[in-house]
């Protein structure tokens, strides 16, 4: 029969996806069918670690939080850029340590530009 032949190894592919999607779906349709459905004043407000809501929900940051935010990050992945380079150290030898120290050295440079402009300074 044309245009109905499935390889078999592809049946176990399709019998795990079709398991899956039952498994994933399941508690979402169990879920609607025997949850409450009464709403309530208190059950509709938002939830703000168990306190009453005070303000505007669309607080506006400071843009230095967003500043200290983004050197975290560069930081963050010159550490993540350091322990593999650490591992592997001594296959590297002085080529490897010489790239290394001017990562960190630019990396410096920029850091002492972000202090000297007061990206550091929370006020």
């Amino acid at each position: 029969m044309p245009g109905t032949f499935i390889p078999s190894n592809y049946l176990p592919i399709i019998i795990i996806c079709i398991f899956a999607t039952i498994i994933g779906l399941s508690p979402l349709l169990i879920g609607s069918l025997l949850r409450p459905r009464r709403s309530y004043r208190q059950k509709l407000l938002p939830y703000e670690s168990g306190n009453e809501p005070i303000g505007e929900p669309r607080y506006k940051f400071s843009v230095k939080f967003y500043i200290v935010a983004m050197l975290f990050v560069v930081f963050d992945v010159e550490a993540v850029f350091l322990y593999p380079w650490a591992v592997a150290y001594d296959k590297l030898g002085i080529f490897g340590f010489v790239e290394m120290m001017m990562f960190i050295f630019i990396l410096l440079i920029g850091y002492i530009y972000a202090w000297e402009k007061g990206a550091l300074d929370w006020e």
